[in-house]
């Protein structure tokens, strides 16, 4: 399926990628920064666009995702040391997010929030009937956010479904990551020697693999009954405990000090879940807080000194002064600029030339085109300024203030240049709206061709899967239909050979169910294949059958010797399990969801052509059955000996064939150490008598019948010599002896 995961770069996300990868779904990432720069893990698309974005609803409706994770309280784009400013941006994304899926509204999405919604303290586990109760900034919003989920699930009838993740905690690889109670007491450890606890706060943490595979149980699940789930360990733990863990695991002495506090204990219920889809929790808190402690003592100077760290005095101050020498810039050339220009007016005075020309409006002029109209000012205070000063070498200073055209010339000046400054201002104004425009136009243009190429390469891909995958539901179909071409009796032994080679497996094995408890091994192709031997228990096979029973196929993820690889139960319409087909070679990359579902189909396909089988048989059953006895005529049973000898000669089963012997005392004579020799006897006169009473003796997939000479012959599938002879001492008991026929028979 198509999953779209929404959220910046962490330990967690790169989880969840890794697994959906590995199950062989097609993973998709929106990452809600279009400059983020931290490594994700691969994946078949990436779309690093911020979530404020007009391009969310083409996103979604371009990847049509089956799934969508949002990581919502564990989204690192959010930096909630500023919680009032971080709740207007995560309220935004969050509505925005929504809107895009409800657009679409296909899929399932999950939106992940975690304990702070609740600030209470209670001696029960905190189940999700209980109401939200957030005591910090940051809980509220996320209640918030949980609200906005349930609102848009009622009101647009979708699968929404939130997710509270339990003090979620993980092996940090950047400071980033330092964001949950343990690995903060490692760095507290690191940097100061001590850990600060409270002495009564009961919790329970939830390791980030244990997580994933909770939502993945989830995600993969066809149906849930309920939109609000909460995801715990359901382990109970103090913080003094925690704290003697990485105590334990530094290797030197770290000092514990407890703050005074109210007693707490904060712990989710996790019996909702487990009660729809049971509980895959099995990681060991003392072994990753000994993982945690040996990453963070290995990469200290990372957590200790990294970028994020708090810059010292002297540092601030560089970074001030170099703001400041840029504003400060203009008005040193202003002032450098001044000089010359005085010069110039001084000499121009007693010039016969040059008296006429200004060169101080010139010089206010010239700033104010190239610095605006603030410069302007400034330059036009100094042109006064020297004026003044030039004005006063011949006159009084009250002279010069009573001279109408001092008053008319500063005018002149001002009005020049703050216009001249204003009309530049004006055009770099438009100008850099221009450039903005434009450089949105451009990202517009860029996100549409990036969409383009994206949707032009999962094109082709799907091109490619279709025409050129060798497990296209095609060739799946093209290979078992060559079931067809077999007689009734062959088709479950080639059913077995045309799995190994859809699956490239060399080890295939299908039992077929006899009654509620046992189950016959049919055909196999290999001696690993028959590791369970000829009969079993099914039921007795534990989490196996528990998988098989509930319709789903079994993979053996904890690569139990005693279990197939890879295994699938047949039903019929009634729901009975009728066939068992076990895989027990594959390649560990090929356990996935994408080859189980294959293996669905492929079952669907074998149980089509069998039935097909079944029901010819079944409309020749007069004809092929002596009477109402279990006797097969002379040509049913020759057809299916012939294909039990040929399925043996391909290594595809194993049989032995009696013929029974009428008069015990010949037949005894015979009777050596090394087994019954053959023996020249007539058969029974009454077939059908003999039938019935020999029947008794055998097993359900076990049959007898006659051949053309006249004899009564007993056909044992998936049996060797050795269990043939328990076969004919119960023979023996009733008063027919028999012996084991040699040679080609499937020519009689």
């Amino acid at each position: 399926m198509n999953v779209l995961l929404i959220g910046g770069c962490s330990s967690m996300i790169n989880n969840l990628i890794i697994k959906f990868n590995k199950e062989g779904h097609r993973v998709y990432l929106l990452t809600g920064n279009r400059y983020h720069r931290l490594p994700y893990q691969k994946v078949f698309e990436r779309y690093n666009f911020s979530y404020d974005s007009s391009c969310l609803n083409e996103i979604f409706e371009s990847i049509s995702p089956d799934l969508t994770i949002f990581m919502g309280a564990y989204d690192t784009n959010f930096e909630w040391e500023k919680e009032e400013a971080e709740a207007v941006k995560y309220s935004a994304a969050v509505m925005n997010i929504l809107m895009g899926y409800a657009m679409e509204g296909e899929g399932r999405f999950i939106y992940l929030s975690s304990d702070e919604v609740y600030g209470i303290s209670s001696e029960e586990d905190i189940t999700e009937k209980e109401p939200v109760s957030p005591k910090s900034f940051k809980g509220m919003v996320l209640a918030q956010a949980e609200e906005m989920c349930e609102s848009y699930r009622k009101s647009q009838g979708l699968d929404i479904v939130t997710m509270r993740l339990d003090h979620l905690y993980g092996i940090p690889r950047a400071m980033s990551d330092v964001n949950n109670i343990c690995s903060a007491m490692c760095l507290e450890a690191l940097e100061r020697q001590t850990i600060t606890i409270d002495e009564d706060s009961h919790l329970s943490v939830l390791f980030e693999r244990d997580a994933v595979e909770f939502l993945y149980r989830f995600a993969t699940a066809k149906k849930h009954r309920y939109s609000l789930y909460n995801i715990s360990s359901s382990i109970e733990v103090t913080e003094r405990r925690i704290a003697e863990m990485v105590q334990k695991a530094m290797g030197y002495d770290v000092e514990i000090f407890v703050r005074e506090r109210e007693p707490k204990r904060r712990i989710l219920s996790n019996r909702l879940y487990e009660s729809e889809f049971g509980n895959p929790f099995f990681c060991e808190t003392d072994a990753i807080v000994k993982k945690i402690v040996e990453q963070m003592k290995r990469d200290r100077r990372i957590y200790l000194h990294g970028e994020d760290r708090e810059q010292s005095l002297h540092e601030k101050v560089l970074k001030k002064a170099g703001w400041l020498f840029e504003v400060l810039v203009p008005f040193a050339e202003n002032l450098v600029a001044f000089i010359p220009f005085f010069m110039l007016n001084n000499r121009a005075v007693g010039s016969e030339y040059f008296a006429n020309l200004d060169f101080y409006l010139l010089y206010v002029l010239l700033f104010a085109i190239v610095y605006g109209q603030q410069q302007a000012v400034f330059s036009a205070v100094l042109a006064v300024a020297g004026y003044c000063f030039r004005q006063m070498y011949d006159r009084s200073s009250f002279e010069v203030m009573l001279d109408t055209n001092t008053y008319v010339w500063i005018a002149q000046l001002f009005i020049l240049g703050m216009a001249v400054g204003y009309m530049r201002d004006s055009i770099r104004k438009l100008r850099r709206e221009s450039e903005e425009e434009r450089d949105f136009l451009s990202l517009q243009l860029h996100d549409i061709h990036d969409i383009n190429n994206s949707n032009v390469r999962v094109k082709d891909s799907l091109e490619t899967q279709i025409i050129n995958q060798n497990d296209s539901v095609g060739k799946i179909y093209g290979i078992t239909s060559t079931l067809d071409q077999y007689s009734p009796e062959e088709v479950l032994f080639y059913a077995a050979e045309m799995i190994g080679k859809l699956v490239r497996s060399r080890d295939v094995a299908i039992y077929v169910v006899s009654n509620a408890s046992y189950a016959r091994l049919f055909s196999s192709t290999s001696k690993k294949a028959r590791a369970m031997g000829n009969s079993i228990r099914y039921p007795e096979l534990g989490e196996m059958y528990q998988t098989l029973s509930e319709q789903k196929v079994f993979i053996n993820r904890r690569l139990d010797e005693r279990y197939p690889l890879m295994a699938n139960a047949i039903f019929d319409e009634r729901g009975t399990m009728q066939m068992i087909l076990m895989i027990w070679s594959i390649p560990w990359e090929s356990m996935t969801l994408g080859q189980a579902n294959q293996l669905v189909v492929i079952s669907a396909l074998i149980q089509n052509a069998v039935l097909r089988a079944n029901r010819y048989l079944a409309a020749l059953e007069e004809k092929r059955y002596v009477g109402d006895t279990q006797l097969l005529e002379t040509a049913a049973f020759h057809s299916l000996m012939r294909a039990y000898m040929k399925a043996e000669r391909k290594g595809l089963t194993e049989c032995i064939v009696l013929k029974i012997l009428t008069d015990m005392q010949s037949g005894a004579q015979s009777v050596t150490q090394s087994g019954i020799q053959s023996d020249t006897h007539s058969a029974p006169a009454d077939y059908t008598l003999a039938g019935q009473q020999i029947m008794e003796k055998l097993r359900q997939t076990d049959y007898i019948g006659t051949l053309e000479d006249g004899g009564l012959y007993v056909l044992l599938p998936n049996t060797g010599s050795e269990d043939a002879r328990f076969v004919r001492e119960r023979l023996e008991a009733i008063g027919y002896g028999s012996e084991i026929v040699e040679g080609n028979m499937d020519g009689r």
